[in-house]
This record gives structure tokens, C-alpha cells and sequence, in this order.
């Protein structure tokens, strides 16, 4: 399987499936003598790991599966620091519940990868998705963190913040930044995450699940990072971004809305102000000709709802020759229904937050190493 990989300068290889023994990443090219903090490693990690808030209570939004996510790291950290050689961190996997699974070996589960991995690869590992499953996450948040940790040491004023604007039909009135970690859905809006909540819980409850948009704010990246043909700073992030197994689209600034704008209303008017050059209005989202101009990077995610649902659907079981077993011309589909089991998200937008972030920091921290 090729496409375990991302990054140029900054290299990001994660490993390991969701029922096995444990997942990782091997990060390659971070800098010998950043001051690499192990704790925050594990931070991150908690603010991504199922079953909890961000303070310890239960979140109805997130599957129960309950896992640690204590990170391991094997390599390339000595006495705090980097030493520059590849950096590899394990997370093992603790709470499987593969026998949930049982049933997958042969049904198809609607919205998920089942039917695409066996065409392509006539085998496939069906505990929990295997390679495919949203556990991967875990690893490129532990990676995240690393490369957060070494742009915010060549960039103090680096920070990106990410959040659940919309989830299971309800919109935040507003954005105050400082709310995000104070509720499970992680919008800034105390207010409606409430309301969220409410809804989700309803669709638990009927065995259904919903899906949301997470929005993306990046402060302190200076203009010029990004490179102008193939690898424009916002064609790397919609690779990162849809990288992400839930999402189905980006859009930068005021996105889809300016195909009914004029020009003379979306371009961002520019003035010197102390010195610097300031933008009017941020309706290109940071971005202008596939680089940073200076001004906040702003994105925003179209978010699934979650495929795994607890209400019968039509689909097709495989009918595998097992004197062939991985040629894929030889597995015959028929018509089945299936009822999915075991411990599922209802909506994934509060635990893609900050896998968005992680994302965000390897691309802009391979882009940024790539610019100097």
C-alpha cells in the first residue's frame, strides 16, 4: 500500500490499523536542537482520544471505545531535544473490540472503505475499518504536535485554531476563541454548542449520526510561505484536509460565495499601516497565488456524518473463492442488509478538531522548512 506518506522536507509516515497491536509515525527531517516538550505530545493526543471531553466527562457526540492514546516514543528525542535523526512514536491499542466485527468480513458497510480495499487489494483487514479507520488520526496528531512544537520555535507568534462552526444542522452566532475547550462539541459558542448537543443526542438515539463544519483560523505565518505552481500553500492544505477520512470539502476565505461576487468586492485592498502591509478585508484567506500574504489563514471543512450507523441498510456481502482468496476477479457480491454493532461516533466534528490542526501543522511546518 503506497500513500502512507506525506511531506517533502518534512516527512510524515504513519503505520498500523485500528484492531492491531499499536499505530505510529516516523517523522523525518525536523531539525537537531528544537526543544521538544513530551508532555504536550501526550496533550494533544488526550484532546483527540475517544469516550471524553476535555474534562473528563462523557461526550454523547463520540464513541465509548475507551483507549489511553499513551504515546511512546521510540527515537530522535534526547534530553528534550531533537537530535535530528527520524523521530518515531507509538500508540498501542488497548480496548478492541474485534469480534464487533465479525460480521464485516463478508458485508459491505455502506459509506465505508469496505467494498473499495477488497476490489483493490482482494483482502482486507475488517476489524474496525483496519487501515482505513479514523484511529489512524491518533498518529498524525502525535506528529502534529511535533511539528507545531518546531514551528512555534522559528515563529513565536504561530498559532492555528480550529473548531466546530456547524454541527447536525446548527450554526454558531458567534466565535469567541476562549470557548472552544469549555463544551464537547469544541465551537466557540457556548450557547449553541448546547443546542448542538441536544441534536445529536436526538440522532443518537434513533440510530442515526450527523455531520458539521469545522473552520481553521492560522495567525503568525509571514508572507511568501508556499510555493506558486503544484505546491500552493492552499492546494497542500486541501491535501492534508482531505486527507482526513470524514471530509468531503475546503474552502479558503469567502470560498464558494465568490462566484456571485465582483471583482472590485472580493479582491482585499491593501494600504501601509505602521509600516506594514495590511489588507482591508481577508476574503482571499491568507492566501494569494498559492502563498501566505500575511494575514490570517482562514479554511473551512465539510465534515460527514459518520458512515457507521445502528439502522438496517441495504448493501452486498462478498462471496469469496477460497481456493483464490486475494484475486479480486473472483470475489462475487450479492445482495444483503446489515445492521451495524459495537462503538461508534454520532458526530465527529469535536475529535476531527484537532486532527485539523495536526494536519495544518505538518503542512505548513514542511512548506515553511521547504521556504528556508
Amino acid at each position: 500500500m503506497a500513500g502512507s506518506s506525506f511531506g517533502s522536507k518534512f516527512t510524515v509516515t504513519t503505520f498500523g490499523e485500528s484492531h492491531g497491536t499499536a499505530l505510529g509515525v516516523v517523522l523525518d527531517g525536523v531539525p537537531a536542537g528544537i526543544k521538544i516538550d513530551e508532555g504536550q505530545i501526550q496533550s494533544a493526543l488526550d484532546r483527540r482520544r475517544p469516550g471524553v471531553t476535555t474534562d473528563g466527562k462523557v461526550n454523547s457526540a463520540v464513541t465509548a471505545r475507551k483507549e489511553s492514546d499513551k504515546a511512546e516514543i521510540l527515537s530522535g528525542i534526547f534530553n528534550g531535544y531533537s537530535t535530528g535523526t527520524p523521530i518515531s512514536i507509538i500508540i498501542r491499542n488497548e480496548n478492541q473490540h474485534s469480534s464487533d466485527y465479525n460480521e464485516l468480513a463478508v458485508k459491505m458497510r455502506p459509506g465505508h472503505a469496505d467494498f473499495t480495499f477488497l476490489e483493490k487489494y482482494g483482502f482486507r483487514d475488517y476489524r474496525g475499518g483496519g487501515r482505513s479507520s479514523g484511529r489512524e488520526t491518533c498518529a498524525r496528531v502525535a506528529a502534529g504536535d511535533v511539528a507545531r512544537q518546531v514551528l512555534q520555535s522559528l515563529l513565536p507568534d504561530f498559532k492555528a485554531t480550529a473548531y466546530t462552526l456547524r454541527a447536525a444542522g446548527v450554526q454558531c452566532q458567534s466565535i469567541d476563541l476562549s470557548q472552544i475547550e469549555e463544551n464537547s462539541m469544541r465551537a466557540p459558542d457556548n450557547k449553541t454548542a448546547e443546542l448542538m448537543n441536544a441534536k445529536v443526542q436526538e440522532y443518537r438515539e434513533s440510530g442515526n449520526s450527523v455531520g458539521g463544519i469545522i473552520e481553521c483560523q492560522v495567525e503568525g505565518v509571514p508572507a511568501g510561505i508556499g510555493e506558486p505552481v503544484f505546491d500552493k500553500l492552499d492546494a497542500v492544505l486541501a491535501h492534508a484536509m482531505l486527507s482526513i477520512g470524514a471530509i468531503k470539502g475546503i474552502e479558503f476565505g469567502k470560498g464558494f460565495d465568490v462566484v456571485d461576487m465582483t471583482g472590485a468586492e472580493n479582491n482585499d485592498d491593501m494600504k501601509i499601516e505602521n509600516g506594514k502591509v495590511v489588507f482591508d478585508t481577508n476574503n482571499a484567506g491568507g492566501v494569494l497565488g498559492g502563498m501566505s500574504n500575511g494575514n490570517t489563514i482562514v479554511f473551512r471543512l465539510a465534515v460527514k456524518a459518520v458512515p457507521s450507523i445502528y439502522t438496517e441498510q441495504n448493501t452486498i456481502e462478498a462471496k469469496i473463492n477460497p481456493d483464490v482468496p486475494n484475486n479480486p476477479k473472483d470475489i462475487k457480491f450479492e445482495n444483503t442488509t446489515l445492521k451495524i454493532k459495537g462503538r461508534h461516533d454520532i458526530c465527529l466534528c469535536p475529535r476531527i478538531v484537532p486532527v485539523v490542526e495536526a494536519m495544518t501543522y505538518i503542512s505548513l511546518c514542511d512548506l515553511f522548512l521547504t521556504n528556508r
